[in-house]
């Protein structure tokens, strides 16, 4: 599918020059012919340098910093292909950055990577605009096809228009279906259908060698398992075909305040096993004082009209603060997109764009109190700044990506410091706060998800980390991208 039809010699402008292809002594982009220099091949979309570059230098974290030597804005997969199979034959590395660059393009606020510690940067390679292949190709009774560079609320409301919704949505919507299928996708409905990488049917991938795959459980499933939550190690992601499920018009937004751990575990154990609510999810702020911590359980029941849900019987038996239970009946779309409000705030605060050293990790449930505890006891309000912290349980049995590397017990705690620090915040010190927890989470039993800022991640910590898995990641990456140029970034095989 061409969409632009602009020919190899109008490919890459920068300086009012063409470049015309890659200098392979001085590893560096050629404007002119001349010995040395292997041709670029043909292409509908467009490389640039230069002006808009700096643009995919960073990510959402404001931590890592590297501009890329060009950024492939595609107007075909063929466009991936070949810029893939041209960065293999030269070793220049090749990253995917699903929202980032031209933040100022009006209308689309916000539109950093949310990778929070260089993951989607190539280091000094070439960065794949996924923007360029954004389009939600069809929505048909419970499945979708979009390209990778759609966001889930483009997916969210092409499918709501006919009465149809995506089953797993990650919080913030404003993230590329590609990016979140690369690292898992977790959100509120986990301990009904697993990540957003479980309700994948199939998959088109650019491996790392130029090739476009189709790739399912039933087809190439070995690529299928190596891709999904994969980091991008072994594939580009270009189209994906989705699950959906009929569209619910009602939420009905239950929070619940506690001021004891162990009763919000409790409660929120007793919730997950018998299934009461469609979403899940829990957060830990700081009292109205400020001077202790307090556990917010957000618990949301779908309904359509004329069937209203029946408050009391999904409220039995659960022991919150007395007086302080609020229930709110919302839109299913307008709780979906709950997080853009918030975003905004952000935003107009000034937050957005500074440094965030997120910290993402799962717990096994018999340590996640222990865990939790330690860290509400080192944590303070600073750590959190205008963020939050969410906190809440899944089932693992839910989860079916093989990539997604979880503790091994059945129930899990999803434990993830959304941190926007204020200006001026010991943003090392806090780098320095991740990497401690982390490193007690592994202590008792925990993983870590693949968007954090956990610095300092060696190869033994990557080995411990996928365990009995790390031999077929391995041989992934040697099948699938033999140059070794995907997603250097996530620094999994110590690129």
């Amino acid at each position: 599918m061409s969409r632009s039809g602009l020919s190899r010699r109008a490919l890459i402008a920068g300086a009012g020059a063409a470049v015309v292809g890659w200098n392979t002594a001085a590893r560096a982009w050629a404007t002119a012919p001349e010995a040395g220099v292997a041709e670029l091949p043909a292409l509908d979309g467009v490389v640039t340098l230069g002006e808009g570059v700096e643009r995919f230098s960073s990510d959402f974290g404001h931590l890592v910093s590297a501009a890329p030597r060009a950024v492939l804005r595609p107007a075909s997969v063929r466009d991936v292909q070949r810029v893939v199979d041209f960065a293999r034959r030269h070793r220049i590395p090749v990253a995917v950055n699903g929202q980032s660059g031209d933040a100022a393009v009006v209308g689309q606020a916000g539109l950093e990577s949310h990778s929070s510690y260089g993951q989607a940067n190539p280091r000094g390679g070439i960065a794949i605009d996924a923007r360029g292949l954004d389009e939600v190709v069809s929505i048909r009774p419970g499945e979708a096809v979009v390209e990778a560079g759609a966001t889930w609320a483009q997916l969210a409301d092409a499918a709501l228009a006919q009465g149809w919704m995506p089953p797993v949505l990650t919080d913030y919507l404003h993230l590329s279906v590609g990016g979140t299928l690369s690292v898992g996708g977790i959100g509120g409905a986990v301990q009904h259908h697993g990540l957003q990488t479980d309700t994948v049917r199939e998959l088109q991938v650019v491996t790392g060698t130029g090739e476009l795959v189709t790739a399912s459980r039933e087809r190439n499933r070995e690529l299928f398992e190596a891709v999904l939550a994969g980091g991008g190690q072994a594939g580009i992601i270009v189209r994906a075909t989705l699950a959906l499920v009929p569209a619910r018009e009602r939420s009905t937004v239950f929070t619940l305040a506690y001021d004891d751990l162990d009763a919000y575990l409790a409660d929120q154990a007793k919730v997950l096993a018998d299934g009461r609510f469609d979403l899940q999810v829990g957060n830990v702020v700081r009292s109205a004082d400020g001077q202790r911590w307090r556990y917010t359980a957000e618990l949301v029941a779908y309904g359509d009209a004329g069937h209203p849900v029946d408050r009391e019987k999904l409220l039995a038996g659960l022991n919150p603060v007395a007086g302080e239970t609020s229930v709110v009946e919302q839109g299913w779309r307008e709780y979906a997109f709950r997080v853009d409000a918030y975003a905004g705030y952000l935003r107009a605060a000034g937050f957005w764009g500074l440094p965030k050293p997120w910290l993402s990790l799962f717990l096994p449930a018999s340590t996640a109190g222990v865990f939790m505890r330690e860290a509400a006891a080192s944590l303070t309000a600073a750590d959190l700044g205008a963020g939050l912290l969410l906190f809440y349980p899944y089932t693992r049995d839910e989860v079916r990506t093989p990539l997604a590397v979880l503790p091994q017990e059945e129930v899990g705690w999803h434990f993830d410091l959304l941190a926007f620090p204020a200006p001026g915040a010991d943003i090392a010190g806090m780098l320095e706060r991740n990497r401690r927890l982390y490193e007690r989470a592994v202590q008792l039993g925990g993983k870590r998800y693949l968007i954090g800022a956990v610095p300092g991640m060696t190869a033994a910590d990557w080995q411990r980390h996928y365990g009995g898995l790390w031999e077929q990641v391995v041989q992934a990456k040697r099948r699938f991208d033999p140059a070794g140029i995907l997603t250097p970034g996530q620094g999994i095989h110590g690129a």
